[in-house]
């Protein structure tokens, strides 16, 4: 997708409003996100052309944001969670048709979804949940994907009950992706342990259905020993993977699994894994899109589950705040929030 230089005008169906950037700036920089004027694209091969109504944001928008990398001379638009309308199709799409509500995270290899119109693989897609809002909608995709990869896919826990007697201790349990872990972990029939602090944060994990809260600011081995537990099968680590990974060592039943999903600063010692014959494994979803790997289908069938599940009241919306409308001003509030640590949930901004 081409800027439009402003001189130039189209008709209103070839234009679309969107927000990008140039340069990467901290988010307090006026130029850290800017408002764009680009050609709408048109859907090929399998893609969807979508009308994008809500999107979320989450840390890998702050992360491809942040400042060290060169200015750019076109565009780069961000944004990986949306929920909209399918405005058209390219000729070997099978999945979906003109007028089908989806939503999804996308693909961190294409533009993103902070555009009024967006293409996507049909095969990274999902039918949106009938029972939610646009804005709830929006709030599930990357998050939703990363949880469920992570605990199924990665750590090999059984959908359908067959680690019914295990334990899985969840790091960041109040955050979009320990909100969708807690509730799939439930589905799957774990005991689960959060951690969080603040009172609000607390309340929120045990709402989800956490068996057992964490206070993250206090060494996890005497409060998981006070529980009645000496080691917890699984841990899903959602914040800080060098922070923790002593004590994941030490809290990891032997042959247990770990699964991170927050990049390491430092080398990781892998002896201390060694002596418990201990399996770590690392989840990003952008995995099955950036590489077209053959399985790429499966997030397009997690998704639909994931719907199923919601539809059913089986799985509760992890919405907490909805800003109106999308636009350069309101994302910028949306990153700050993110960059500040204190958000619960999802955060959307919906409407152009």
């Amino acid at each position: 997708m081409l800027p439009l230089p402003p001189f130039v005008f189209l008709r209103e169906e070839c234009a679309m409003k969107a927000v990008g950037l140039y340069k990467y700036l901290p988010i307090g920089d006026p130029d850290s996100l800017v408002e764009l004027n680009l050609l709408k694209p048109e859907a090929t091969g399998r893609d969807l052309l979508v009308r994008v109504e809500g999107v979320s944001v989450n840390p890998v928008d702050t992360k491809v944001r942040a400042p060290g990398k060169a200015e750019r001379t076109t565009p780069h638009v961000l944004g990986w969670d949306a929920a909209g309308v399918v405005e058209s199709v390219g000729p070997e799409v099978t999945l979906f048709t003109p007028g089908s509500k989806v939503y999804y995270a996308g693909d961190i290899t294409r533009p993103g979804s902070n555009s009024q119109y967006q293409l996507v693989d049909e095969r990274i897609v999902g039918r949106r949940p009938a029972s939610l809002t646009v804005e709830e909608a929006a709030a599930f995709p990357l998050v939703a994907i990363t949880a469920y990869e992570a605990l199924f896919d990665r750590l090999g826990i059984d959908t359908e009950g067959g680690c019914k007697d295990c334990t899985l201790l969840i790091i960041a349990g109040a955050g979009g992706v320990g909100s969708m872990a807690i509730q799939l972990a439930k589905i799957a029939g774990l005991t689960v342990f959060a951690t969080a602090s603040r009172p609000d944060s607390v309340a929120w994990v045990k709402q989800l259905g956490a068996d057992h809260i964490l206070n993250h600011r206090q060494p996890l081995r005497p409060q998981i020993e006070t529980a009645g537990y000496r080691f917890v099968d699984y841990i899903f680590n959602c914040a800080d993977t060098d922070g923790y990974w002593d004590s994941m060592a030490d809290l990891i039943v032997p042959q247990g699994k770990i699964c991170t999903i927050v990049d390491n600063k430092s080398p990781l010692d892998q002896q201390v894994l060694k002596l418990k014959s201990v399996t770590h494994v690392w989840e990003l979803m952008f995995t099955r899109s950036k590489y077209q790997t053959v399985d790429m289908i499966e997030q397009h069938k997690l998704l639909n589950r994931i719907a199923d599940w919601i539809d059913h009241g089986t799985i509760k919306s992890i919405l907490r705040e909805t800003l109106r409308p999308i636009n350069v001003e309101n994302l910028k509030k949306a990153h700050a929030k993110l960059e500040s640590g204190t958000m619960i949930g999802k955060l959307v901004l919906a409407g152009w």
